[in-house]
């Protein structure tokens, strides 16, 4: 093992890293820029040819570092999943989705342990970094690599380690973010230690992988049920005429004991809508109902549905219905100043509107163009005075950084915010969530 450490601590290994999205690119570009020799794997041909010619499709990869990563040669992409034995360690940064029952979906996850499995070697060390629920490591993939008759902690080395990803975070990237890491044994550890330590700046270690797997799970689980709170709060605040935001704001003026969550039109992304539910899953086949994460997932999944209603009750005060009425998407990504478009609440609203007979238009810079699983294709038009002037309501879901909201407010005959982004503005045809 201590060769092996060596090895690794003078950067004459090469990593494999499969999955090249929004968690895998950047993970493989900081093992390159530390002079680690790197190789990409993705069933997508296009990622792969983009990857090889320098070109980044990752709003958190710039291409200019992506090219001259490619240009060295420190980084490689290939669709050739026999090369896996070529490479010291694995990483695995695939997705994993929910099933429409919100049972997990392992299939990406399955599919890379069997490529990892036909190339598994003695010195191989695996590391999983797609969320999942506790016992993943332990339970599916460690008996699945064992099948080969090579030993975990003798042979090959396994540990769960978290993708901890903020999209369009300008301050906290893959290596400066504090990452969790528990292996299968302590050796596992000690060895993904040491790999991770050459890119990353500071590591957590835990006692297993299990323990690691719950820690990812837990950290969006909070913050789920933290937003369920503060949207459940828009609720009571509207019984009560009370300005939610106001409510919100002069809370967090305390200086201990409370922690700030804002109310939205729903969750978005990859992680706070869907991890919580692999934990109930989890639970479920221990005859636990984890009823604070169910709570939360109705009341967060509830919210598209109250901001169409706030619409209708909007348009219903100018003395127009959703039916027949033009609606303008301010913003269809899932939060504010990226391109990510993964479980965005607009996407469902968009839907329901168009569905109530509304003719429905969107804006979004980043996001050219909206593509639902019924082929309703809108692209992106701009927010000029003239198209704002056209439409019976504007409703802002996501505010960009480069969105006038003061052109908005001047020239939307009605406008729904849900995100507080008309705060100063005493307009009367501004309606909040």
């Amino acid at each position: 093992m201590q060769d092996l450490k060596n090895k690794i601590q003078s950067k004459q290994i090469k990593i494999g890293v499969i999955g090249l999205g929004y968690v895998g690119l950047p993970l493989a570009c900081e093992f390159a820029k530390a002079d680690v020799e790197v190789l990409g794997f993705d069933i997508s041909s296009e990622k792969v040819d983009l990857v090889n010619k320098g070109i980044s499709y990752i709003q958190d990869v710039k291409t200019k570092d992506l090219e001259k990563l490619s240009t060295s040669g420190k980084l490689k992409a290939t669709t050739n999943f026999s090369l896996l034995s070529s490479v010291d360690v694995i990483s695995i940064c695939v997705p994993t989705p929910l099933r429409k029952t919100k049972d997990p979906d392992m299939s990406y996850i399955a599919a890379s342990i069997e490529s990892v499995k036909t190339s598994l070697r003695k010195g191989h060390i695996i590391i999983l970094e797609s969320t999942t629920y506790p016992g993943t490591t332990d339970e599916v993939i460690l008996p699945k690599l064992e099948e080969t008759g090579l030993k975990v902690g003798e042979d090959f080395y396994l540990a769960f380690s978290p993708e901890r990803v903020d999209p369009g975070n300008e301050t906290y990237h893959t290596h400066n973010t504090p990452k969790v890491l528990g292996g299968v044994t302590s050796d596992c550890t000690s060895l993904c230690e040491a790999v991770y330590k050459l890119a990353i700046d500071n590591l957590v270690l835990v006692s297993s992988a299990r323990s690691a797997e719950l820690v990812k799970i837990y950290e969006n689980t909070f913050r789920s049920v933290n937003i369920a709170l503060a949207n459940e709060m828009v609720t009571i605040c509207n019984k009560l005429d009370i300005d939610v935001w106001e409510v919100i704001d002069a809370a967090a003026t305390k200086p201990f004991g409370f922690m700030p969550f804002y109310p939205g039109p729903g969750l978005g992304g990859h992680c706070i809508p869907i991890d919580p539910s692999y934990l109930s899953w989890k639970l479920k086949s221990l005859d636990y109902d984890a009823r604070f994460i169910s709570l939360a997932d109705n009341v967060n999944s509830g919210m598209p549905e109250l901001v169409v209603q706030k619409i209708s009750n909007a348009l219903n005060g100018n003395k127009k219905s959703v039916n027949g009425s033009k609606i303008l998407i301010a913003g269809i990504a899932y939060k504010a100043n990226i391109n990510d478009m993964r479980e965005s609440p607009a996407i469902p609203i968009i839907q329901k509107l168009i569905a109530l007979g509304a003719t429905v238009s969107f804006h979004d810079s980043l996001n050219p163009m909206y593509k639902d699983n019924n082929d309703v294709v809108l692209q992106s038009v701009e927010l000029s005075p003239a198209t704002l002037k056209d439409q019976d309501c504007v409703v802002i879901v996501t505010n960009h950084k480069d969105m006038s909201i003061e052109t908005i407010v001047s020239n939307a005959a009605l406008v729904v915010d849900t995100r507080n982004a008309t705060r100063g503005y005493s307009d009367t045809n501004i309606i909040k969530l």
